[in-house]
């Protein structure tokens, strides 16, 4: 499992994870599409924001590893602002590739993309 050096583990001040320490020993979290609904607390939104904006600040428009991105905060994202690159896609591989879709990114979590803001 690739780990990604320089990327924030967490949101600070909160539990919301956005990396693993090691593989899972029972078996890889596959991602999965999670439907958001418009009721999330403003401290979901907001975790997802700074993922979205630490992604973008990390990878860019370049397709990126899952590696050890926690699958549970990508999952928030899968099928929308993060897609699969690969083809076929394995869900269940930590070795996946992912990209973003930049423009569905921009449109949600528009503030990720300005300059200057420090979200994580």
């Amino acid at each position: 499992m690739l780990k990604h050096r320089g990327f924030p583990s967490r949101l600070t001040g909160t539990d919301f994870q956005f990396t693993i320490r090691r593989a899972n020993p029972r078996g890889i979290t596959p991602l999965t599409r999670r439907e958001r609904y418009r009721d999330r607390k403003a401290v979901d939104k907001r975790a997802d924001l700074a993922f979205v904006a630490a992604l973008w600040a990390h990878f860019g428009n370049e397709p990126f590893e899952r590696g050890n991105l926690d699958a549970g905060r990508l999952s928030w994202l899968f099928g929308r602002e993060v897609l699969p690159y690969d083809d076929p896609f394995d869900p269940e591989s930590y070795d996946a590739l992912l990209i973003i879709d930049e423009q569905a990114a921009r449109a949600s979590y528009p503030e990720a993309f300005e300059e200057g803001d420090e979200w994580v």
